[in-house]
């Protein structure tokens, strides 16, 4: 009867003559790809097809007409925002105002104008709305760096 570690030795062996079988089939085909014409004839027509990432093409990396839009947005909000706020219906008011905080670049900034431009009670309400504005996840960072209490270069 074999012991255990002759059978155990014997895998092994198999095991290794397996693996060096494998790599040689992959080297002979990878040898047997690439000295095929048609393979480097695909291969060109799919490097030249294949479109330049912007970073390769030394372009910018933001696109102006996405800045454009993102410009065109913020002011509709502000302006919806003002009107909404004249017209004595400061929730909608604020939830325009937040809105234009979101696609704001320097929100921080745009709340210190806020500060002096708004009723208190409306910029009260304004900050009691940027935690709730946090809590969505494709909500970009800037405006959600501060809790609602004490924002930076704010003080009530």
């Amino acid at each position: 009867m074999p012991s255990v570690r002759s059978l155990l030795g014997l895998l092994a062996a198999a095991a290794v003559c397996g693996a060096f079988a494998f790599l040689g089939y992959c080297v002979y085909l990878d040898r047997k790809r690439r000295g095929d014409p048609a393979f480097k004839r695909r291969l060109r027509d799919k490097r030249r097809a294949k479109p330049q990432k912007p970073e390769e093409r030394g372009t910018q990396l933001w696109d102006p007409a996405k800045n454009k839009k993102l410009q065109e947005l913020f002011l509709q909000e502000v302006r919806m925002g003002e009107l909404w706020l004249s017209r004595g219906e400061h929730r909608m008011g604020v939830r325009h105002l937040s809105n234009a905080l979101l696609v704001c670049g320097q929100p921080q900034e745009l709340l210190k104008v806020f500060k002096h431009t708004l009723p208190p009670k409306v910029f009260e309400m304004l900050l009691h709305k940027i935690p709730l504005i946090c809590q969505f996840p494709d909500i970009t960072a800037n405006v959600c760096c501060y809790s609602s209490k004490d924002p930076p270069g704010v003080t009530l």
